[in-house]
């Protein structure tokens, strides 16, 4: 069997089978979506998904039309350890149930993208002699992707430097799939913001924690959302369904400021934006690449081996981004966005150096190296 960029199957021949694991977040699931497709289009692949019972893949999966089986897996708690008794009791489950899954699937590869359900599904495969490819996002790796880096066929990263963490000569640096829908508005800056009923004629920024919210970031917004209003800036502000209605309380009476728990639209959101306050996710910093956007980075400190705080700095590192630490925020962030947001010089700057740092097209690039793989397996 021959992969390639048709996606005919003539006669009776057996169709590629292919698992791809992981999930938990968004900044997960977007890029495995975005694999998969990428897979369809290019060949005539039979694709299953695993992820963790009850998390977000479990629909988000289905309702991009692939089929998905759930492991009782769940994250170590570190402030808690007493706790990961019933967290060894579900990894056990999960290594018995990926077992199984390889066993009656029979994948000519398993790519891992990150997220509790990669590490068991991805084990069970190596153990079983079926390759696998690993699709690293951050800029600092895991211990779960470090360990099963080493037996991997290749693991696609989207950072410089990542031989510090993996065989070097199994790298290779595609980027992060990002969604689709982004690079595709037609909208202009002011058709974008008039969307959000502002002012097309006003700087404006957007704030994003992500789906649950960031509560340093919404909090330093809640103290100082008058003084931005103040200053002149437009904001679109999504705080996640965590923060519930205080958002909507500390703008009110306020023109020219958009409270949502979330955005529907991001492609017209991040279209209206001069400047973007998030999170230093690995899916939201390669989107921002793309888009070449200025950003304040302020990582989560809430995530395994600080990675965000490591992705954060390779953009800072690069006048790419500008950081500013969890604990600083809620004295620092509004002032700073402030005086970042009126420097147009230094925003467009901000931006020429973020998009030299852009990985076009990584879905396809990452296909590539999953037909090859499969290739040299037939």
């Amino acid at each position: 069997m021959i992969v390639n960029n048709t996606t005919s199957n003539p006669g009776n021949q057996r169709r590629p089978r292919v698992i791809i694991s992981g999930g938990g977040t968004g900044g997960h699931i977007f890029p495995a979506l975005s694999i998969a497709d990428a897979l369809r289009s290019r060949i005539d692949a039979d694709i299953l998904f695993v992820g963790a019972e009850n998390r977000m893949e479990m629909t988000r999966v289905p309702d991009a039309g692939y089929n998905i089986i759930g492991l009782p897996v769940a994250g170590f708690d570190r402030k808690h350890l007493w706790r990961n008794i019933s967290v060894l009791i579900k990894l056990f489950k999960s290594m018995r149930r990926s077992r199984k899954i390889i066993k009656d699937f029979k994948p000519d590869i398993a790519i891992g993208v990150g997220g509790y359900a990669s590490g068991p599904t991805l084990k069970a495969a190596q153990k079983a002699g079926i390759p696998t490819l690993l699709q690293e996002q951050n800029s600092y790796a895991g211990v779960t992707n470090k360990l099963l880096g080493q037996k991997a066929e290749k693991i696609c990263v989207a950072y410089d430097g990542m031989e510090k963490f993996f065989p070097a000569d199994k790298i290779v640096k595609t980027g992060n799939p990002i969604r689709k829908t982004l690079l595709n508005s037609q909208k202009t800056i002011k058709e974008a913001r008039e969307s959000f009923g502002l002012n097309p004629e006003k700087t404006t920024l957007l704030v994003v924690g992500g789906s649950l919210g960031a509560l340093t970031i919404n909090e330093s917004l809640e103290k100082g959302i008058k003084k931005l209003a103040e200053n002149g800036i437009q904001v679109i502000w999504q705080t996640g369904k965590n923060f519930g209605d205080r958002g909507p309380l500390a703008a009110k009476g306020l023109k020219g400021v958009v409270v949502t728990p979330f955005i529907t639209d991001m492609s017209s959101a991040y279209k209206a934006a001069d400047l973007v306050i998030g999170r230093a996710g690995a899916g939201s910093i390669s989107e921002l690449q793309v888009l070449g956007k200025p950003v304040i980075l302020v990582p989560s400190p809430n995530v395994a081996e600080d990675h965000q705080t490591h992705n954060a700095r390779a953009l800072s590192d690069k006048g790419a981004a500008v950081l500013i630490t969890d604990a600083e925020a809620r004295e620092k962030l509004v002032d700073a966005t402030i005086k970042l947001i009126k420097d147009k010089e230094e925003l467009d700057k901000m931006s020429q150096e973020i998009s030299k740092m852009a990985l076009l097209d990584s879905d396809r690039h990452i296909v590539d190296e999953v037909c090859k793989i499969i290739n040299n397996r037939q």
